[in-house]
């Protein structure tokens, strides 16, 4: 009994230490995503101002200097804006087209479902203009899941004038099929 705690806080602890090292993979990669953003951002260097001007000139001209780096972030940050602007509009642009093309991709899985369903129902009703006989016979050649999806969508007379005329085992598999159908259907 011991010995199975351990085994298992053993396991514990790789599945611990599993999670720490794919956090720490994952850290990892941020940072370096974070860096090479850094490298491509604009730099701007504050200088340290001097605590005390002693004439109004040089007072004017740390003022103008203050401006101009004021003046140089404003510009970046403009910059910058235009640049989330052109990535908003793109993402916008780009997501309607998507959306255009899901609505097109829609509307053709709609035609060809409809088109499959109206061949099946034409198929449907070939076999139910037959005579039994033939239709039994051709029947009697089907995988037993192929002959319980036509004979499920016939007439009740029809498919039982089919069933009529097939052999019993094959009749008895496809009438299997056709009642086990919706059995696990949820029934809430």
């Amino acid at each position: 009994m011991i010995g199975r705690r351990r085994a298992g806080r053993g396991t514990l602890f790789i599945v611990a230490m599993l999670f720490a090292t794919s956090g720490a993979l994952r850290l990892g990669s941020g940072i370096g995503v974070a860096l090479a953003e850094a490298d491509q951002a604009p730099v701007i260097q504050v200088a340290s101002e001097p605590a005390s001007c002693k004439t109004p000139s040089a007072l004017s001209e740390a003022l103008k200097l203050r401006e101009d780096r004021l003046s140089m972030r404003e510009t970046a940050l403009q910059d910058r804006l235009a640049a989330l602007a052109l990535a908003d509009a793109a993402i916008t642009d780009r997501m309607a087209q998507m959306q255009t093309m899901e609505a097109e991709l829609k509307a053709t899985l709609a035609l060809a479902d409809g088109a499959a369903e109206a061949d099946i129902d034409r198929l449907t009703a070939v076999y139910q203009a037959m005579k039994p006989k033939d239709a039994a016979a051709l029947f009697q050649t089907m995988s037993p899941d192929f002959a319980a999806g036509f004979l499920g969508r016939m007439l009740p007379e029809a498919a039982a004038a089919i069933l009529s005329g097939m052999s019993a085992d094959a009749a008895y598999g496809v009438s299997v099929i056709v009642a086990g159908r919706n059995a696990s259907a949820p029934k809430n």
